[in-house]
């Protein structure tokens, strides 16, 4: 049975997740990044360029990914800001 502390650890662990130098995936014997991997680089693809500005080790983008899969995921990441933003917009007239 996992505990509280798991859970919040796991939780940490992929909010940390972003792409650059010391990715999750750049790590020896690791799997590439697929959709799961795309769809969170793309939700989280605005707060990582402000940081990539400002450090140089983080990218937007995950080089070592499994190609189609992954690039859907972060295209309907990307694409969930834009319709968020649309449906506000609609919404408030």
């Amino acid at each position: 049975m996992l505990k509280p502390s798991d859970y919040n650890s796991a939780t940490m662990a992929n909010a940390l997740s972003v792409a650059g130098s010391n990715s999750k995936y750049k790590q020896p014997d690791s799997r590439p990044a697929g959709f799961l991997g795309g769809l969170w680089h793309g939700l989280i693809a605005p707060i990582t360029f402000v940081v990539s500005l400002f450090v140089s080790g983080v990218s937007i983008y995950e080089t070592n990914n499994n190609g189609r899969w992954y690039e859907f995921g972060f295209l309907i990441g990307i694409c969930a800001h834009a319709s968020d933003h649309e449906a506000g917009h609609v919404i408030r007239g």
